[in-house]
């Protein structure tokens, strides 16, 4: 498990290919890699990664699946790559973010990046089939970090998230210009929540669903929202 704050920025040594398989030397900053053992995970840009080969005190060596480079950013990197890393947590380690697995749901495109003074805000790109898991105030992590939605247009396909100067001196973030492709990691409470009600709504109101999606719409609501104000009730009531 990972907790979604960014511990340091390092660089893609090297790459090879064979059978299928790619490996990464990273080159992390000194202290990074203290008491790491073969076996351990690293979050790679939010890709947990499993260490194959310990190279140096600073250089470690990562085997990556095919499926992988398939879902994540990692078949784009080239060397010299800057990328987030995160140590796994360990237990009773303080989650300074939110809970991570390190397992990508999908990569998307930065749409638009604006400053506004010493802030930063990212416009990213949502299909449909994972809009309805994304909401203001909501966590979302992207390439790695655990950060706050701050507007969605589902409609239009984006949403919103805004970075303080911290976040962007521990991160990659300062160089995501319009166009470049990141990794997305759903919030998997939010999920299993909008999941179970929609399934459940579903199941019970079958052939009426289409009537109920419309009312909702034309209130300016939908299925999944209520999911999220589900979550959330139950989220206040385990707080008392």
């Amino acid at each position: 498990m990972f907790t979604g704050i960014i511990q340091s920025v390092a660089l893609i040594a090297s790459v090879t290919d064979q059978n299928g398989i790619r490996t990464f030397e990273i080159e992390f900053e000194p202290g990074f890699c203290q008491d790491l053992e073969i076996g351990a995970s690293v979050a790679v840009d939010g890709v947990c990664l499993t260490v194959t080969q310990l190279l140096s005190p600073t250089r470690v060596a990562f085997d990556i699946m095919l499926k992988s480079l398939e879902i994540t950013t990692l078949s784009e990197y080239t060397l010299g790559q800057k990328i987030n890393v995160e140590r796994a947590a360990k237990d009773g380690a303080e989650i300074g973010g939110h809970p991570l697995s390190g397992h990508i749901d999908f990569k998307t495109q930065v749409l638009d990046v604006q400053h506004i003074d010493d802030n930063y805000r990212v416009r990213i790109a949502i299909s449909d089939d994972w809009a309805k898991y994304i909401f203001p105030k909501g966590y979302i992590a992207l390439n790695g970090a655990s950060l706050t939605v701050s507007d969605v247009n589902k409609q239009q396909g984006w949403f919103d998230v805004w970075l303080i100067p911290e976040t962007r001196r521990m991160t990659t973030f300062e160089s995501k210009n319009n166009g470049a492709i990141i990794n997305v990691e759903i919030e998997r409470g939010t999920q299993v929540i909008v999941d179970t009600v929609r399934d459940t709504i579903n199941e019970k109101m079958g052939h009426l669903m289409p009537l109920f999606e419309k009312f909702l719409a034309d209130n300016n609501a939908d299925i999944d929202a209520i999911g999220k104000a589900t979550q959330a009730a139950l989220s206040d009531a385990n707080k008392q």
